[in-house]
């Protein structure tokens, strides 16, 4: 039986543990289609994951990545034959369920996505659950009727994968976007993958009324916090927020002022369980309108022996971009 490397994640002695394993396609878990991973990716959910750093998995031993391409080898659902390549993004993956970071998946149908024309494997991957995240996010925002001509849009958290594919993706879409990030030394990457200001994190003037200022007719958050609730009390009338992270924490102070007085919206962007018909409809869009100009400089490759070593600068704050992980 042909054996392949996984990155397993244990608990042992009361500790959360993730390494390199040899593993064979009857050790994965069950589902209706098997494909042969070509490339996963890395997200905050797989660092929290893989080193317990959060509460994310839910059983041991488990698999690890919450994304995966590739093209099938087998299945039992006719919707899916032999060669068709395809995507499994978020659901269980690497967290109830083996995931990604493996020479091959096996998965439930239902959460399987047959890779739309103009995309790559490779790219799915550059995109992953960060760019269909920020997709959806902006679907969501435009369908609160958000458009490039009520103002600028401003996106926080703005190095981190998600936030990085939605700078691309809005400004694509003629939006003026204002890049918000602690790291100083990034305003050049920034304004290179299509933000039109950046401001400092750092020289913020957040106030402490219940409204300030109006300043933004959509907002994309990851992070939270603070930030989150200065993002209620300075959009304009009618502005609309996308939130999709929490990197600054899970809670924030806020008035009602903001949306009784302004209209201000505030919507979620649930990206681990999508109905299949708008997740499809968001990967379209990706293969399209929303798929970003800069994913060489957004993107970069490394390999299942590397994982140990993103995951701890990501979760320290200290990666740029979206990390690809080839598998195949």
């Amino acid at each position: 039986m042909e054996r392949f490397k996984a990155f397993r994640i244990f608990s042992e002695d009361g500790k959360v543990t993730g390494r390199l394993t040899q593993m064979a396609l009857d050790d994965l878990d069950p589902g209706e289609v098997v494909f042969k991973t070509a490339y996963s990716g890395v997200n905050y959910k797989d660092a929290l994951a893989a080193t317990g750093a959060g509460r994310i998995i839910r059983r041991f031993p488990c698999v690890g990545g919450i994304d995966a391409a590739g093209t099938v080898v087998s299945s039992t659902d006719p919707r899916f034959t032999q060669g068709d390549e395809v995507i499994c993004t978020s659901y269980d993956m690497g967290v109830a369920h083996d995931g990604g970071y493996a020479g091959y998946c096996r998965v439930p149908a239902e959460w399987v996505v047959p890779l739309p024309a103009g995309l790559t494997l490779f790219e799915t991957m550059a995109l992953g659950t960060a760019g269909y995240t920020a997709a959806l996010a902006i679907h969501l925002l435009e369908q609160n009727d958000l458009a490039p001509a009520n103002g600028k849009v401003v996106v926080n958290g703005a190095t981190g994968g998600v936030a990085s594919l939605g700078i691309d993706m809005l400004a694509k879409l003629g939006y003026q976007v204002v890049a918000i990030t602690g790291k100083d030394a990034e305003h050049g990457y920034l304004r290179k993958i299509g933000a039109a200001e950046v401001l400092s994190r750092h020289t913020l003037e957040m106030g402490t009324r219940p409204l300030e200022k109006g300043m933004w007719a959509g907002a994309l958050d990851s992070v939270g916090g603070e930030q989150l609730a200065w993002l209620t009390r300075t959009m304009q009338p009618h502005g609309v927020i996308a939130s999709i992270g929490n990197a600054g924490g899970i809670e924030f102070r806020a008035t009602v002022l903001p949306f009784i007085l302004r209209g201000v919206r505030l919507i979620g962007a649930d990206s681990a369980f999508t109905p299949m018909p708008l997740r499809r409809r968001v990967w379209q869009r990706l293969a399209a309108d929303l798929k970003p100009r800069h994913l060489p400089e957004i993107a970069f490759v490394i390999t299942l022996d590397d994982l140990p070593g993103i995951f701890e600068k990501m979760l320290k704050a200290q990666l740029r971009g979206r990390a690809v992980v080839k598998i195949a």
